[in-house]
């Protein structure tokens, strides 16, 4: 080799090493960001093009590179599914519908969004991979506006991905949603004290509804080799029968809601028959680590499986499943906000619309009317407020967007008389003819005005007794472009783990919550500012693309090493009842990248 070849050696191998220094000090600084004190950023422009640099050659020589090295984007999935998973169909599945189609009084269509953290995350994703996404079609116009084959095309007025509607009878509905996931799974998962209710009638419902969806994955699946995201409790057994007839799918299962530890799963007649379906999934996905540490820890007591607690992995029927923890988010920067007031107008309109002073402080809370939300528990501590510092009566209003939920179950028709009477109890305790401190707004509210609540409020409330995430938080913080506000999060939803700088209170404790509403309410802008600073960059960088895209890294690198394995077998090599090779351990911590 020439001088100048050597020369030219130690310069690629002295870039080489420097990009890899960058690399790790950008994720030291996004740790400690993350967990300590806020620093400026770096250009994103120059910071995206250099980690998408360093994260293809790392991922080319079969490495990981940490995801926070990127910057988040629907252009970053676009690039995921054409570069790592080129021709793959995304097919989402989800109880709820991204746009409901309602007739009027008057016979015309109204659309409607609902105002749902799971909508709001996957509708986003959905759209930047121009994919297919299927719900049970509730509304009373949605048979009007679809084609021949059930679909319709969104979001109107710039279409850019199907929505598959499934029709249910009222007595499906009643037992698949109503009975078995609503009275059955969702009190079982949720620590809320609340008995679940399981029936046999029930569960043949759910079973036949899950089957009904499978047959429309099946029917929409392009080829045999769709990446598939199962959304949450309405759907345990749907990945197994996906399985069946699609064995070369990838299956996603996204578990929105807490999984509880296996004593009190076994309370659940059918556990087996939910864990089997689960175990259908290529992946299985939860928003904490605690809550996939329940899942594997019930798999191992109920079930004949091999756990790898080193790879967050479980073997079972010859298949291999792995059990991650990814922390779900909403769009940033939110392309809603464009289309808002400023923070003054939207504060003078909400005081407006509510009579609400404008020297009062205006705490809110939103969420649907659930018992698992910790409602009560807030009027419990706005009670101990007044008591506790009396000069607050008068200067602090708390507005509940409370939205109807199921209320046809007695637990949440007893809830809804429950929030009304201690509502006006307090109104008549400590209000008078021109303060009502406690507003209560039983009644849906598009996303839109909810934003314009988040823009308006001082503080808002996030008090939920049991929670997977909780994405009013995050969404009470992106909706913050002023860095003003203060969030007060329970300990006990997924996103403490995530916002540290709000003020995380034990919500069963009024006192404790109490005196967290009166540090909010005396507060500077400063401190408001610094902390709402720190959180708005862990909503950033933590993003629903980084929540999507990790998932779809994780199913590009499974899928190569299942093409590997095909192209590598051997007749006298073992293979699992998918006809792919079984390889060492070690090998599948290589295939997805395992840190």
């Amino acid at each position: 080799m020439t001088q100048y070849g050597v020369y030219l050696l130690w310069v690629l191998i002295l870039v080489s090493l420097g990009l890899s220094a960058l690399a790790v000090l950008m994720s030291i600084s996004r740790q400690r960001r993350h967990h300590s004190r806020a620093v400026p950023a770096a250009s994103d422009d120059v910071v995206s093009e250099v980690a998408s640099k360093v994260l293809r050659e790392f991922e080319k020589n079969g490495q990981s590179v940490d995801a926070a090295l990127v910057t988040w984007s629907p252009e970053t999935l676009r690039k995921i599914l054409a570069e790592d998973l080129p021709g793959a169909q995304v097919i989402v599945i989800s109880n709820r519908e991204p746009y409901i189609h309602n007739e009027t009084k008057n016979g015309e269509v109204e659309l409607v969004v609902p105002a749902s953290g799971l909508v709001s995350a996957l509708e986003p994703i959905t759209r930047a991979c121009a994919g297919t996404w299927i719900a049970y079609g509730g509304g009373s116009a949605d048979r009007t506006v679809v084609d021949g084959d059930d679909r319709v095309q969104v979001p109107p007025g710039n279409p850019s991905y199907t929505l598959r509607r499934v029709w249910l009878t009222d007595e499906e509905y009643q037992g698949y949603y109503l009975g078995f996931a609503n009275e059955g799974l969702w009190p079982l998962c949720h620590i809320a004290f609340t008995r679940p209710i399981f029936r046999e009638s029930d569960w043949e419902a759910y079973e036949a509804v899950n089957r009904k969806f499978a047959d429309t994955v099946v029917a929409e699946a392009r080829n045999e080799r769709p990446i598939v995201l199962v959304q949450d409790y309405h759907f345990a057994l749907l990945p197994r029968m996906i399985r069946e007839r699609l064995p070369e799918a990838i299956v996603i299962t996204f578990w929105h809601i807490p999984w509880p530890n296996s004593e009190v799963f076994s309370i659940c007649p059918w556990r087996e028959r939910i864990l089997d379906g689960l175990l259908g999934s290529s992946i299985i996905g939860f928003h904490t680590q605690f809550h996939a540490n329940n899942f594997t820890e019930s798999v191992d007591r109920f079930m004949e499986s091999r756990i790898e607690r080193a790879d967050a992995a479980i073997s079972y029927g010859g298949q291999m499943t792995l059990v991650h923890a990814y922390p779900i988010s909403i769009e940033w920067p939110v392309e809603l906000l464009n289309s808002l007031p400023s923070v003054e107008e939207c504060r003078a309109r909400t005081r407006e619309r509510f009579g609400i002073a404008a020297d009062a402080k205006l705490c809110i809370g939103v969420e649907r009317l659930d018992y698992t939300k910790g409602i009560l528990d807030r009027f419990h501590a706005l009670d101990e407020l007044f008591r506790r510092h009396p000069e607050t009566i008068g200067k602090v209003v708390f507005l509940q967007i409370a939205a109807p939920s199921r209320g046809t179950l007695p637990a949440y028709k007893q809830l809804h008389d429950e929030c009304q009477r201690y509502a006006a109890e307090l109104n008549e305790r400590y209000g008078n003819k021109t303060y009502r401190p406690v507003v209560l707004v039983a009644e849906h509210h598009a996303q839109k005005h909810v934003y314009e609540l988040y823009r308006a409020a001082d503080i808002c409330l996030v008090t939920s007794l049991h929670d997977g995430m909780n994405l009013v938080a995050k969404e009470f913080v992106a909706s913050r472009d002023d860095e003003q506000g203060v969030l007060i999060l329970s300990t006990f939803a997924g996103a403490s783990r995530e916002l540290l700088e709000a003020l995380i209170i034990n919500p069963y404790d009024a006192a404790m919550t109490a005196e967290a509403m009166q540090q909010a309410l005396t507060m500077d802008s400063d401190e408001q500012r610094e902390r709402m600073r720190r959180m708005r960059e862990i909503v950033r960088d933590n993003n629903v693309y980084r929540w999507a895209g990790s998932m779809l890294l994780d199913a590009s690198r499974l899928r190569k090493r299942s093409d590997l394995d095909r192209a590598t077998a051997s007749p006298d090599r073992p293979t699992n009842i998918n006809g792919d090779n079984v390889v060492s351990i070690v090998e599948r911590r290589q295939a997805v990248g395992y840190r």
